[in-house]
């Protein structure tokens, strides 16, 4: 191109000035497709319009905010007016490709002064999904933190870090993937770094901890009534009934409505006493309250939601809705605590709706546990079954077998089998586990291999790159041990609640407890980055009953069941429960004995 305007500086126009006047939303990236308006969210423009003057920007949100379009707006801006090489760092290259075909394609296309400095119809090597060369030597890369070599290389000006709080510690054996990104930016002194996510766990949290370093500004407005202006906070919101919700003034306790509040004219404020450090980053926080795209009565209705489904899904409301690390539970869990919960229950009770068991395998034996499951996650310790041999050998999986078919009586008459099974597959005996699966597969048995990264899903796959070429579901271990944590701390009648047998034959005695809470959580410090482990307690030296339990959550996870208060489960009635498989003692599984 030998248009010498590409040597004079950039015109005088901030990120939000040239997203008004040239932006356009694309109709199926965006519930308001065309012209762009940023008076439509106005906590957006100040955070947009300081890319252009803060070397480093931290956008702590909820989600459904418009955090993504506003990434897109600095994209756009720097190739536009200022050609800059800019690298969009996402936590894997498939949500980079996603980001590049749903996101970053409909804008080139849809707006006029990208269009025409790029083609979007033909693929080339300067033109791709995840590389992006203009006609004014702008250029835009889409990366992946799992991707190394998507690291490496080219120098960035500008570096955008979507979902920060979801990048793994390192990049297999390179180092933090955030770190090498930003090596990146080394050679311009007029660089900018921005990055944004919704936080995830309280001390552990990336973008807590980068916004905690920053100014810390609250998207703040004036109360209806006596005009002090406070940023929303959920201990403010009033609500009964899940009736239209009012937020109460700190200041004069005016308690006014959604629509009240949204009236005003909001602004940043900083939360620090001295707000005069001029070389912070700029630092931003705001929660859903502050969206026009969310009501009030769905934030409070979700909340209700989340309130009664467990730890977890509030772990998530607090993350997404109020835009806040969450904060987990405190307080040790014992085996005399556990036990003294237990009940007399010999038959499965009228809340359980399915059965899901987990297999963990040892160089002499499989142990297995079998759990009921009902509504909210509430779940029944059912059968823990230890069956001695081999595993190299047939016979053992010939007993698991006859065990894995076998069916439950309920109080209503009715029995229940295994809907699904996770078993472990990382240990000596894979191919043995492999052969069992590929011959049970139409019978939701699967294998699994655990990883014990944080932050990594309970369940992801399946993936068939292995020898026998079946399905095989990477469970995130310590994610699932985090919700059984939970779960265990659960009081009777909240959701996630877990119950145990009285009944010592059906495996739960002292040894399974000891071996169930064998693990605890600590904070640990790795590649540079406090993360949470699991490491075991002094003194014990077996965790198999902790493992059968969180590979029998997996395969839950796994079936992903809509469980309703009237059992969705077809179940087979039993014309004489007496005659149906009864507990046997701890130990080898004898053969049935047809009645």
């Amino acid at each position: 191109m030998n248009d010498a305007s590409i040597w004079l500086p950039p015109p005088d126009l901030t990120v939000s000035e040239w997203a008004d006047t040239y932006r356009y939303l694309s109709s199926e990236a965006s519930a308001e497709p065309g012209k762009w308006n940023t008076s439509r969210a106005e906590y957006q423009r100040e955070m947009m319009d300081t890319v252009k003057t803060c070397e480093r920007i931290v956008i702590m949100t909820a989600a459904q905010v418009g955090k993504s379009e506003l990434l897109l707006n600095v994209i756009g801006y720097f190739v536009d007016k200022d050609p800059s090489p800019i690298l969009l760092l996402q936590p894997t290259l498939q949500m980079g490709e996603d980001f590049s075909k749903d996101r970053i394609d409909p804008m080139l296309r849809d707006t006029p002064v990208l269009r025409e400095k790029i083609s979007i119809k033909a693929r080339t090597r300067d033109n791709n999904i995840m590389h992006k060369k203009f006609a004014n030597s702008a250029v835009l890369t889409i990366a992946g933190t799992n991707s190394p070599a998507s690291l490496a290389s080219r120098p960035i000006r500008i570096l955008l870090c979507d979902e920060v709080d979801r990048y793994p510690e390192s990049a297999k054996e390179e180092g933090d993937p955030l770190s090498l990104a930003m090596k990146r930016t080394a050679n311009f002194w007029n660089r900018r770094i921005v990055l944004v996510s919704t936080p995830t766990l309280k001390g552990i949290s990336r973008i807590e901890k980068a916004y905690a370093l920053s100014s810390q500004e609250e998207w703040s407005v004036p109360c209806p009534k006596c005009g002090s202006c406070q940023a929303y906070t959920w201990q403010q919101i009033i609500y009964k009934d899940r009736t239209e919700p009012l937020m109460r003034c700190k200041t004069c306790g005016y308690e006014g409505s959604e629509r009240e509040w949204k009236s005003g004219t909001g602004k940043w404020i900083t939360q620090l006493t001295d707000a005069g450090n001029e070389k912070l980053p700029r630092g931003f926080h705001m929660n859903a309250f502050a969206s026009p795209w969310v009501k009030w009565t769905e934030i409070v209705s979700s909340y209700h939601e989340a309130y009664n489904t467990g730890e977890e899904m509030l772990k998530v409301w607090t993350n997404t809705v109020l835009g806040l690390p969450y904060e987990l539970r405190e307080g040790t869990i014992d085996a005399e605590n556990i036990t003294s919960r237990q009940e007399d229950y010999t038959l499965l009770p009228e809340g359980v709706q399915l059965l899901t068991a987990g297999i963990d395998v040892q160089d002499n034996r499989l142990e297995c546990e079998v759990l009921g499951w009902g509504m909210n996650y509430e779940s029944w310790g059912v059968e823990y079954r230890i069956l001695y041999g081999t595993p190299g050998a047939s016979e053992v999986w010939g007993n698991l077998d006859e065990y894995l078919s076998r069916t439950w009586p309920k109080t209503d008459g009715t029995e229940l089998g295994i809907s699904a099974a996770c078993i472990d597959s990382g240990g000596h005996f894979t191919d043995s586990v492999y052969k069992f699966v590929q011959k049970n597969g139409r019978r939701r048995i699967f294998a699994i291999v655990g990883r014990g990264t944080f932050g990594h899903p309970c369940v992801s796959g399946p993936t068939r790159n292995n020898r026998r070429k079946i399905p095989l579901f990477t469970l995130g271990v310590s994610t699932l041990k985090g919700m059984l944590f939970s779960r265990l701390q659960a009081e009777k009648g909240e959701a996630g609640y877990c119950h145990f047998p009285r009944d010592s034959k059906t495996g739960y005695d002292g040894v399974y407890f000891k071996g169930l809470l064998s693990e605890r959580m600590i904070m640990k410090r790795r590649n540079g980055r406090d993360t949470i482990d699991w490491e075991k307690k002094k003194g014990v030296q077996r965790n198999e009953p902790l493992d059968c339990r969180i590979y029998a959550m997996g395969a839950y996870e796994i079936l992903n069941p809509k469980l309703t208060r009237k059992t969705d489960t077809p179940r087979t009635p039993v014309k004489n429960p007496a005659k149906v498989y009864k507990p046997l003692g701890r130990g080898l599984i004898r053969r049935r004995i047809v009645m």
